[in-house]
């Protein structure tokens, strides 16, 4: 008897540590299938990652940095009165209709910590009433400081405390291929993180803006992202979001922001005088085709032609003439009408400029003053 006690004890022991073993170096080999009644399954838990580390190839640290900076805009505009208002066979046929407000909604930056936001025109543009929403649930209203409908660029202020201005970056320094982040409030939802890659730069001939110089982003921007922010992996403002193309409404990875480099300017601008004043020259642009620039003894893409010259303007008290070709602008090669169109904006109005032009088969060079661009009439 005592013989068998020992030898059971052995077996215990020896089945205890074998167990052990196998929990130890082999867990899986220790799940049990879940009873039909009812209990519990075992499984493979990974262990606890720390907090501060991120997975390989996330973009948290980028998205934690910039997500705090950007807003949703919400907007009101009251409704136009009835041209059936004060009429009583109206009244006794349809009853008494009252016109609801319209109401929008957009993204904005926060670039200053003095409250000064960055969005599109075309998010405030005729609104009564606007309310900024912070990302910690602060709301305050917003008073537009100015608005520039060329680059449908807006600077709103709001007064709060310890505000969260975001980290301005170098557009220039973008390339295709580089990562980025569009965050905004897309249909109202809410703050939200999309990320893709720069697909393009320069962008110019869309239509959208008479300045354009668009980055261009298959990372999903939808109806409500625009003003919002569009960042690199370092959380640093690379542009403002503005527009998609789209035959549906919806994101089909093809959306534009307007580049840092010009936003700034634009704010600027529109904090110290209120608006944007630019050079004009009163010519009517059109790019040079290859056709063209062959008969006049050009290289394709090396000027813009002057069709048109508005009478006692800028550019006919020069004795610019429909026909010429402007080569540069202050020594600025201009190949397309965009590079002009930027060239005489940066022109400072009452102070002589230099242009190169050709004219029947020469060089010329002439110095003009150029005036103060008229303002876009609205639509």
């Amino acid at each position: 008897m005592k013989r068998l006690w020992l030898v059971f004890s052995q077996t215990v022991t020896v089945a205890l540590a074998l167990a052990f073993v196998v929990s130890t170096l082999k867990p899986h080999w220790m799940q049990w299938p879940l009873r039909a009644s009812g209990g519990s399954i075992s499984v493979v838990e990974a262990p606890p990652a720390p907090a501060t580390e991120a997975p390989p190839g996330s973009l948290r640290g980028a998205a934690r940095a910039a997500s705090p900076a950007v807003v949703s805009i919400s907007t009101s505009k009251a409704p136009k009165p009835s041209s059936h208002r004060g009429d009583p066979w109206f009244r006794f046929f349809f009853g008494e209709r009252e016109s609801q407000p319209q109401v929008g909604l957009g993204s904005g930056v926060i670039v200053s910590d003095a409250g000064y936001l960055l969005t599109n025109n075309h998010v405030i543009e005729g609104a009564d009433e606007i309310e900024v929403a912070l990302a910690d649930g602060r709301r305050a209203p917003a008073r537009v400081i100015g608005t520039d409908p060329d680059t449908d660029l807006a600077v709103l202020k709001i007064t709060l405390d310890r505000l969260p201005a975001i980290t301005l970056g170098q557009s220039e320094s973008l390339a295709v291929g580089d990562i980025v982040l569009a965050i905004g409030n897309p249909f109202g939802v809410g703050q939200t993180v999309t990320a893709g890659i720069v697909s393009a730069l320069g962008r110019s001939q869309l239509g959208l803006n008479t300045f354009e110089n668009f980055i261009q982003t298959d990372a999903a921007i939808n109806p409500g992202n625009s003003g919002g922010a569009l960042v690199d992996v370092h959380g640093r403002l690379m542009g403002i979001n503005t527009a998609i193309y789209s035959r549906s409404g919806g994101n089909l990875g093809i959306g534009f922001a307007i580049p840092v480099s010009t936003a700034r300017e634009v704010m600027e601008a529109i904090v110290r005088e209120g608006h944007v004043t630019r050079g004009w020259i009163g010519v009517e642009p059109s790019e040079l085709s290859a056709e063209l620039a062959q008969g006049l003894g050009l290289e394709p893409g090396s000027g813009v032609l002057v069709t048109g010259v508005l009478q006692d303007g800028p550019a006919a008290r020069a004795g610019i003439q429909p026909g010429d070709v402007i080569l540069r602008v202050e020594g600025k090669p201009v190949r397309q009408v965009a590079e002009l169109l930027s060239a005489v904006s940066a022109l400072r109005p009452g102070q002589p400029a230099r242009l190169s032009l050709w004219r029947r088969g020469q060089t010329l060079e002439m110095s003009l003053t150029p005036g103060t661009r008229p303002p876009r009439p609205a639509e």
